[in-house]
This record gives C-alpha cells, structure tokens and sequence, in this order.
C-alpha cells in the first residue's frame, strides 16, 4: 500500500484537474462552428497579436532558445532516470509519483498548445469564410492551371533582369510579406496580420535532417524560416508562415492564404517565387492524376511539353533549386517527414504530408468562384 506522504491528495487533485481540462479541451475540438465563433475569430486573434507583440522585437528566436532547453532538460531527466534504475534506487512509490509528474507535465503542454493556437486544427477555416469548397478536380482543369502557371512564370521571370537571380535581405523579404498582409486585409480584413515576428531559424543547419523549411511555434508565436536555402524560396515560404500566425493551421489554408498574400506584392521576385512553388504543386498533381489512370504514354507527352514550355532561365532556376536538395539527401530526413506525417493526420489533415499539395483544390476553387474579379 503506497504510503500517503509519497503521493498526496494535492498532487492526486492536480492531475485529475488537468485531465478534466483536457478532457474538455477535446470535447470543444469537435464543434468546429465553437471554435471558429468563440476560439479563431474570437479570442485567438487578439492573443496571436499579443504574443507576437512581445517576442517581434527580439532579433532571434525566442521559441528555438526554449525548445533547446527542453531538449536538454528532457536528456538530462533521461540520464538521471537510467541512472537510478541502474543504481536500484527506485522504489514502486516513487516510479508512480515520476509518472504523474510526467502525466502533468504532458497535460499541461496539450492545453498550453490548444490555447495557444492548437484549436485552430479544429476550425472551420478559409473555406467558410471565403465561401469557396475544395472540391475534386479533373486532370484537365489541373492541366489548364499548370499552363497559366508557366506563363506567370516565364513572364514574371523576364522582369527580373538578372541571369542570377538576386538575393534580397531576410528583413526586406520579411517586410514585403507584411506589406503584402497589410494589401490583402484590406480586402478580406479576417486577414489583417499585426505585429510582425518572422526571424530566422536557429536550427538551419539541422533542416536537412529535420526536413523542414520553415515552421512556426505556437508557443512564442514566431514564424521561422531556413535561411541557407535558396533566397527565391523564401517569399512563399514567409508567406506560409504567416498564415499559420494569422491561425490556418491546416497546411493546405496555410499554402492557399500565403498564395493570396504573395500575389499582392508589386515585386516581380516576391510572385515568382509563389509560382515556382504553385507549379511544383501543379505538376504534381498531373503525374499524380496520370498515375491512377496509368496514361504514362500522355503524361509523358504532357511532361515533356511544359518542360519545353518554361523559359530558359526558369529551368536554370529550378535546377539549381533541385541541385542544392538532392546534395542534401539523407537518411534521417524521410524518418523525421514519417513522424511529422503522423502529427498531421492525428490533427485531421488525413493526406499527411501530401496535405501541401491540396492547395491546387483550393486555388482551383477560388478561380471558378472569383473568375471575374
């Protein structure tokens, strides 16, 4: 019988507190119509703003710094456990008094991570407030989609003049995403993005173990982006980042929200580079369509076509974006995607990682409803 000085009332009560406020939580997750109303246009905007209001000014990541020291804290209770196991110095009473520490540890996270942002997996989203639905799509319509977009590219790369294409500070790059937020507010004002927080990652030398290019911390509210990847991808990938800020949690919303953001931008750089991966996305989605028909004779042709389709310079670009990847490639990278893949399904983006490229649905959708505008 466990001794009533080891565990007491206290901690017994603690534990059950946050596992009912956990169990509500996730009660709360699964009307989508309450959390939209009362958590992602209700409380969560003024919040997001808050928290970006505190740590915008700092000039590094302050979430990097913290998950660091989690990291450390978490290693140095590994060793202290596998040491007193290997001392015997672990009686029954106090294993069971280590793990509800470690039960409220974890529920404290959850519901720090739900409140913090994590209910904006549970919203209604870019779909109800635009009024648009992604809908399936036929191969002609990705196919017809894919041409503009080589058109958008191979026209917007002739208004770069450079051969090599320019390398723009990170807080110029920084700055026109929150011009370009400030533009489209002004048309859908559930967009309007305040106090700026997007800085580099300082764990852009792991991003090709880690598998990421940018990412955003719901804890501090900063917005992180790789910094020794290409520079043309950056624009975009702000601009995702952005959105997850703004609280579209799902990476597709994520991807058609930043989509609309980049567009707005005069700068001839800033669109390429939504264009670049819009077509990625595209193409994609045609060897992704041609391979359930098993039309390999017409994708063939089809491929081979917007191949010759792009400009010069845009395949030089597109190589050297391929070259600087394909250098990187690891072991540890498709390991870590599988793990991330998981998170997203557990949080209802059932396609996984493949959730990117539902972003062609959604600019398909939009089109057919806003043709004319």
């Amino acid at each position: 019988m466990l001794k009533r000085s080891v565990i007491s009332d206290y901690q017994w009560v603690k534990t059950g507190i946050l596992a009912g406020l956990s169990l509500a939580a996730g009660i709360f997750s699964y009307y989508p119509g309450l959390v939209e109303k009362w958590y992602s246009l209700g409380f969560y905007p003024a919040f997001g703003a808050a928290i970006r209001l505190i740590t915008g000014w700092i000039p590094f990541s302050i979430g990097d710094l913290l998950y660091t020291i989690f990291i450390l804290y978490i290693i140095y209770q590994l060793f202290q456990t596998g040491r007193a196991l290997y001392r015997k110095s672990y009686s029954p009473q106090k294993i069971l008094v280590a793990f509800l520490k470690v039960v409220r540890v974890l529920l404290v996270i959850y519901l720090v991570f739900k409140v913090f942002w994590g209910f904006n997996y549970d919203r209604e989203g870019i779909e109800k407030q635009l009024g648009i639905a992604k809908t399936s799509y036929s191969i002609e319509e990705v196919t017809t989609l894919t041409n503009q977009l080589i058109d958008l590219l191979n026209e917007t790369r002739r208004q770069i003049p450079d051969t090599v294409l320019p390398s723009p500070s990170l807080d110029s790059l920084y700055l026109e995403a929150y011009r370009c937020y400030g533009s489209l507010s002004d048309e859908y004002g559930f967009l309007n993005y305040r106090n700026l927080s997007v800085k580099g990652s300082l764990f852009s030398f792991a991003g090709d173990y880690l598998g990421f290019t940018g990412y955003y911390n719901p804890f501090t509210g900063e917005a992180q982006v790789r910094t020794d990847i290409p520079r043309i991808l950056l624009p975009y990938i702000t601009c995702h980042e952005m959105a997850h800020q703004l609280g579209y949690a799902s990476e597709s919303e994520a991807n058609f929200v930043g989509y609309l953001a980049a567009l707005r931008s005069k700068n001839s750089y800033f669109r390429y580079s939504v264009y670049q991966d819009l077509f990625s996305y595209a193409q994609q989605e045609e060897v992704n369509l041609y391979g359930k028909q098993n039309d390999f004779k017409k994708f063939s042709y089809v491929f081979e076509q917007n191949r010759k389709r792009l400009d010069t310079l845009v395949k030089k670009d597109r190589r050297e974006i391929r070259e600087f990847f394909q250098q990187r490639k690891n072991r540890i990278s498709p390991a870590v995607s599988n793990l991330y893949d998981q998170y997203l399904k557990l949080n209802k983006q059932l396609q996984g990682v493949n959730s990117y490229n539902e972003v062609i649905g959604w600019v398909l959708a939009y089109q057919k409803k806003y043709a004319n505008k």
